[in-house]
């Protein structure tokens, strides 16, 4: 079957090299290798059912290879929900092209055309008669050194087998039984154990230390000081922890002053010089039927923390002339090319190699513990040191995702319909990724470069901007546009703050959690002024079909019952999206106790996401955002003052505990035609609106700052 070349994937465009995607091994099993890595999410479980599917073999015959900078492809950043779209897409075309490819060469071999051969579990069958002939019989190897064409498209959605059918998670039965899986279990012989000795909060100077103290600590290998990284190495992880709480009595630090307190923090954003983007200006010419009313709020959202249970984590070692680092950032490439421009080495002397964290999704201190490990490696003649971040670390010196500010004006016409809509997004830039703000100068990402005594520049903090319509990602403005609603006249400004009171980053949702809380809370109040239910007021303004199946399966399965009265004990909310514009589509209804505390009873919600890969996995992706989304909503929050930051423990920063997991149920609309649309990140804003839209129907109040706490429900 011919297909268009020019409609490559962008992952296999970037690295058509077939030998990269797929090998044929040992045992008759199959090595796949995907830019996308396993971060939780089960990617790795749909990759391989992508891989069975396109190769005609047995789904347990296909294995994921770790991957490495060393000849692995490069597909950037596992990130913004885009695995399944694209990383899914460059692996499916590539396998389709691989099985053309031995097909044509066992027809060779069995002296017949292409068209007679088929294909069942590796083997070869000749007009539907077994042969002796498999995949690991051909010379695989030479026949796949050849770059894709894009001349085979893929199998159909009405012949998958294995794609679209639930599949057992690979990754969960060592995480569940506790069996070593993750990096912080390799153990290399001769290993060492190092720690970074950081002030309490904040990025600042270092002016002394007791280093014969520390020295003469048991165990300890050495102690680094350059510039105002500090570092220690030791035989033994525990000594390296004792050295280092040794350490924070002795340092000193200068002081630290930041521009603002968290208390303040919403006013202070909105007060900052900013540069203004109009992201949207739309007006269909008609005439609004006056006379108009006019409604407008402000929502806040604080910065976040990414809360991982397990912190950062990375392993180095001197090899091959260069360095040999294990690390779970979501960025190999960009993270490979950081590091060697800190060390000044080319890139061929860095090489990494993707592990599963116990925690890592966004951008996290991943990343940056990398480099700490090279550094004290390096320090001890690259020698194998395992370095692991401690839990105030972790809080204090992570990338935050941003505070933010969104103000939403309306104006509903004589007939109770939206006629007028503007949106106004303040925030910090929501990216400083490794990799992403490339300078001509020698900058660098990571938090360790900016200490060194020949300190490397901090990287320029960016926003990324919105895309074209189909392909929105952007960051302070993702989701700050409504697509899947028809307002007659929609303006939407960002307002980009680049002063940073604390540093910030990507995390789960980028804007998209704030613009959309605050768009489905506002048009509750909307509905409340029109007099109509909420459900009915969103469908009578949905312009995307999707949208609106979404919306009232979570309804239908929820039980939604229009112009239903609490008795101010509980509270039902609802609210719709599609992720960025172009991805998922997910709708929830939620069941909130209001007495004695806020508390999620029951969530039902509904998902389109195009083709699902594994159910299972959607489903999973859905279930642990949704209890992500309620534990942002309704307990999480950065804490600092004016000398730094206060939330570094889980006293200081509460999150969701298992008992407070309430019944969820997440329906699937199949849409096995359907292009595959991301479901990691779909979930954080419609929950967090139906909680604060199930809340107002409660008690008839609306608490429009998060999180949403009894504290602010009893200031209003």
């Amino acid at each position: 079957m011919s297909h268009d070349p020019r409609a490559l994937p962008a992952g296999l465009r970037n690295n058509p090299r077939l030998s990269t995607w797929v090998r044929f091994a040992a045992a008759r099993t199959v090595i796949v290798t995907s830019g996308k890595v396993e971060i939780g999410q089960g990617i790795a479980t749909a990759m391989a059912q992508i891989a069975a599917e396109e190769l005609d073999v047995a789904l347990d015959r296909v294995r994921i290879a770790p991957l490495t900078t060393a000849g692995g492809p490069d597909e950037g950043i596992t990130s913004g929900s885009r695995s399944v779209g694209e990383g899914g897409a460059a692996l499916r075309q590539a396998c389709a092209e691989i099985r053309h490819i031995l097909i044509v060469a066992a027809a060779a071999r069995l002296g017949c055309s292409a068209d007679a051969i088929s294909v069942a579990d590796g083997a070869f069958l000749r007009d539907g008669t077994l042969t002796a002939l498999t995949y690991w019989d051909l010379p695989h190897a030479t026949l796949l050194e050849r770059s894709a064409t894009g001349t085979v498209a893929p199998k159909p959605p009405a012949q998958h087998r294995i794609v679209g059918r639930p599949a057992a998670r690979r990754d969960l039965p060592d995480k569940v039984m506790g069996r070593p899986r993750f990096l912080q279990d390799i153990d290399l012989p001769g290993m060492l154990y190092g720690r970074v000795v950081r002030p309490p909060t904040g990025e600042v100077r270092l002016v002394g230390f007791d280093a014969a103290k520390l020295r003469a600590m048991p165990g300890i290998i050495a102690v680094i000081e350059d510039g105002s990284f500090l570092g220690i190495v030791a035989a033994r992880e525990e000594q390296a922890v004792a050295a280092r709480a040794a350490a924070l009595k002795t340092a000193r630090w200068e002081d630290i002053s930041l521009p603002t307190d968290s208390g303040e923090i919403s006013d202070w954003l909105v007060a900052q010089p900013n540069r203004a983007t109009i992201v949207a200006d739309r007006r269909d010419g008609s005439a609004p039927k006056g006379p108009l009313r006019h409604v407008s709020a402000r929502f806040t959202k604080p910065y976040l923390a990414h809360g991982a249970i397990g912190p950062s984590c990375a392993l180095a070692r001197a090899a091959s002339g260069g360095w040999e680092i294990w690390s779970h950032s979501q960025s190999l490439f960009p993270l490979r090319e950081d590091i060697a421009r800190v060390l000044q080495v080319p890139l061929d002397q860095v090489l990494l190699t993707h592990a599963e964290g116990s925690g890592c999704y966004g951008h996290n201190g991943a990343d940056d513990v990398a480099l700490d490990a090279v550094l004290l490696s390096r320090a001890v003649g690259g020698r194998p040191v395992q370095v692991q971040w401690m839990r105030e670390d972790e809080f204090a010196f992570e990338p935050y995702g941003p505070a933010m500010v969104v103000e939403v004006r309306a104006a509903l016409d004589i007939d109770g319909a939206i006629a007028e809509w503007e949106l106004h997004g303040w925030s910090n830039g929501h990216l400083s990724r490794p990799g992403v703000a490339r300078t001509a100068d020698r900058s660098s990402a990571l938090l360790a470069a900016w200490t060194l005594a020949d300190p490397v520049p901090r990287a320029p903090q960016i926003d990324p901007p919105l895309g074209p319509a189909g392909v929105e990602h952007g960051g302070l403005s993702r989701n700050a546009i409504s697509t899947i609603y028809d307002f007659p006249t929609q303006k939407v400004v960002g307002h980009l703050v680049e002063t940073l009171p604390l540093r910030a980053s990507s995390l789960r949702a980028i804007g998209a959690y704030a613009n959309i809380f605050a768009i489905e809370s506002f048009l509750d109040e909307l509905a409340l002024a029109a007099g109509a239910d909420p459900l009915d007021f969103r469908l009578r303004h949905l312009a995307d079909p999707r949208a609106k199946a979404v919306l009232e399966l979570a309804a239908a399965r929820a039980g939604w019952t229009r112009g239903a009265v609490s008795d101010g004990t509980w509270g039902r909310g609802l609210a719709v999206a599609r992720y960025s514009n172009h991805l998922g589509y997910f709708a929830v209804v939620i069941d909130l106790s209001v007495d004695p505390d806020l508390r999620v009873t029951r969530a039902v919600a509904a998902v389109d996401v195009g083709q699902v890969v594994n159910p299972d996995g959607v489903i999973n992706q859905a279930e642990g955002g949704i209890v992500q989304a309620i534990s942002w909503t309704l307990k999480e929050e950065m804490r600092f003052a004016r000398d730094g930051t206060r939330s570094v423990n889980w006293e200081e920063y509460p999150i969701l505990g298992f008992s407070e997991v309430p019944d969820i149920e997440v329906h699937l609309i199949a849409n096995p035609e359907a292009p595959p649309l991301g479901a990691g990140e779909m979930t954080m804003g419609p929950t967090a609106a139906a909680i604060a839209n199930a809340l107002a129907h409660a008690l008839e109040a609306r608490v429009r700052d998060l999180p949403i706490t009894r504290a602010r429900l009893l200031a209003l």
